[in-house]
């Protein structure tokens, strides 16, 4: 029943506005009279957002409507740029590749499912891009892929082109799998401890670099004989020159302060710490390295390894000059973002603009995309939202989610599918194929009982002639 309402809600999306699902044919739009919270230059009262394809190209006061621009009126309304998840495992079919402590040759992008409904929902809680990563089943994970949630578009079109190419790694009881009892026979993987999660990591780079030199060696002419691709080497070698994002799942400081020094031992830069609800400890040592933290507000308390977490971690590690963002591991903690934002002012004092940048221009700089989003600047994408009340306060909600000037979620659009989508339901349980026996329904008749009845009306009733 589930997903043949999700098939229906799709459909009733189309029927009500194809160009809210496939885009606009021009993708100019006017928002008028906002209060615009920028998350990089302040806020700006009763001013107007001109985006023009896809690009914001003008904010200010009493902007003239270009022809055939959509305007929108949001008077007495804010408008943010589009929130930013910097860990989520949304639109992914599959999660984990436990095979193997390394398997950096998995792609998630081989896994992206644009039918996942959660898109539409972390659309209606103002969420525009995600980082979308493998799960922490081992010491170095599969990639990840950094996408734009453009829902009802082609597959192709979510992740961004442009964004850095990153990859997971993994630390702590996931990777060691002590929480899980081994079947009878079943043999346990390698590493059990955290010395060995560490080994692996260090042991996976010393053959990167190893295969990296080979390659060197044979494109300087040292050697004649072509190295073969190594499929599972090649991303750390990626990681090694620059090119690739490490974003590492761990709990305890001490672990994420293990890997930062693996990182000064082979010359490359962790992009985050992803969880890190014990990153307070070490917030100077994450600091001094340009390492960001992406972690929950005030989420703990579900494993051993969380147990340290504080509600000032968000405050201290920016009051040390770390980049913090704030994420959802979580479909359904996905569309409250704003709220846990909300609460680093609460614990802590964060300024708004910090707290807010905490779940827009912090989260698109850790993923290397924030040329193009994550704040409300001319240049930049025309990725923003629309609110009906402050984004911090708790009554607040979406009204409508822009994404390159395109809408992909509008709040009375939503409410009028969901009336066409009632009105069809109590259409289809009226029919006779849907009533109860007894009531002039049952089941419908068998095609061979069919097949018999046109026959015998073909030889003996009055269509016999045929």
């Amino acid at each position: 029943m589930r997903k043949t309402l999700v098939t229906l809600l799709m459909l009733s999306l189309l029927a009500i506005s194809p160009t809210l699902i496939f885009g606009q044919s021009k993708n100019d739009v006017l928002i008028k009279n906002a209060t615009v919270l920028t998350a990089a230059k302040g806020t700006l009262q009763n001013t107007d957002i001109l985006i023009q394809n896809g690009k914001i190209t003008k904010i200010g006061k009493n902007i003239a409507a270009p022809a055939g621009a959509r305007m929108i009126d949001a008077t007495g309304k804010f408008v943010t740029p589009g929130i930013i998840d910097a860990h989520s495992h949304s639109m992914l079919d599959a999660i984990n590749e436990g095979s193997f402590s390394v398997t950096s040759m998995t792609r998630t992008r081989d896994m992206l499912n644009p039918t996942d409904i959660t898109i539409y929902r972390a659309l209606a809680g103002g969420v525009t891009g995600a980082l979308l990563l493998h799960g922490s089943a081992n010491s170095i994970g599969g990639q990840s892929t950094t996408v734009k949630f453009k829902w009802g578009h082609p597959v192709e079109d979510y992740p961004i082109a442009d964004a850095p190419p990153g990859i997971k790694f993994a630390m702590g009881e996931n990777v060691r799998r002590t929480t899980q009892s081994p079947q009878p026979g079943q043999v346990l993987r390698y590493p059990r401890t955290r010395q060995g999660t560490i080994e692996v990591m260090r042991d996976a780079f010393i053959r990167a670099r190893d295969y990296k030199q080979s390659w060197d060696d044979f494109r300087s002419g040292k050697t004649k004989v072509q190295p073969r691709n190594d499929q599972e080497l090649q991303p750390i070698v990626e990681i090694l020159e620059g090119k690739r994002l490490v974003h590492a799942h761990g709990y305890r400081s001490d672990e994420h302060l293990n890997l930062m020094i693996l990182a000064d031992e082979f010359g490359f830069r962790v992009a985050t710490l992803q969880h890190g609800l014990e990153a307070y400890k070490i917030a100077p040592e994450i600091a001094k390295r340009g390492t960001g933290v992406s972690i929950f507000t005030d989420s703990w308390g579900y494993k051993l390894e969380a147990y340290d977490a504080i509600p000032y971690n968000a405050y201290i590690l920016w009051k040390n000059g770390v980049n913090v963002s704030i994420n959802s591991d979580d479909d359904g903690r996905m569309r409250r973002l704003n709220l846990d934002a909300a609460k680093v002012e609460k614990y802590g004092g964060v300024p708004e603009q910090d707290a807010l940048q905490m779940i827009t221009l912090n989260p698109a700089k850790q993923l290397g995309i924030d040329k193009r989003t994550g704040s409300i600047e001319v240049g930049k994408d025309g990725d923003v939202v629309i609110w009906n009340a402050h984004p911090f306060s708790v009554f607040s909600r979406v009204d409508t989610t822009i994404i390159e000037g395109v809408t992909y979620f509008d709040r009375a659009t939503d409410a009028q599918m969901r009336l066409d989508v009632a009105k069809e339901r109590e259409t289809l349980e009226k029919l006779d194929v849907n009533k109860a026996p007894g009531t002039g329904g049952g089941p419908p008749q068998r095609p061979t009982d069919r097949r018999r009845g046109d026959r015998d009306e073909a030889e003996h009733g009055d269509g016999g002639n045929r």
